[in-house]
């Protein structure tokens, strides 16, 4: 699995302020409505179902919000970008600007975990993560995004 297999171009934005770990959610769902055809809301009920859980924020400003889908077919991938760093009650407690969702099928339980592991792999790379602070074009992130497939694990 590689990163362009699960991020569509379109479903790559850079957003000037969000105010709310809510709202972040909100966008996701709008997002993944818009890019891949899925339901807004059952969207955000799963992303908001999965937060509680736990904080999806993973540190180094980084969060991989994630949830299971009934009717997807295989493993969504959305990424957006924030100007103004969000509290996500991160691990390290660091505010979020770097934000990677996985969408997966809900019965896709080794597609989901393999997708999660890439990507939490790829935002490791503190080049990488600088990289995408410092571009808010989401053609410019995507490209940076899909050319670090490569990365493996340590």
């Amino acid at each position: 699995m590689q990163l362009g297999e699960i991020l569509k171009p379109g479903a790559v934005r850079s957003l000037a302020q969000v105010t709310s770990k809510k709202r972040l959610f909100q966008e996701l769902a709008e997002l993944a409505h818009a890019e891949y055809g899925l339901g807004a809301s059952e969207v955000l009920d799963a992303l908001q179902e999965r937060e509680s859980l736990g904080p999806t924020g993973v540190g180094q400003g980084v969060a991989l919000p994630h949830a299971r889908l009934h009717g997807l077919e295989q493993v969504a991938g959305l990424f957006l970008r924030l100007d103004k760093p969000l509290d996500f009650d991160a691990v390290d407690r660091q505010p979020v600007d770097l934000i990677f969702a996985i969408l997966a099928p809900e019965t896709g339980g080794v597609d989901h975990l393999k997708a999660l592991a890439l990507v939490s792999r790829t935002l490791r790379d503190s080049d990488l993560r600088a990289k995408l602070r410092a571009n808010d074009d989401p053609v410019a992130l995507h490209a940076v995004l899909s050319a670090a497939q490569g990365i493996k694990a340590a």
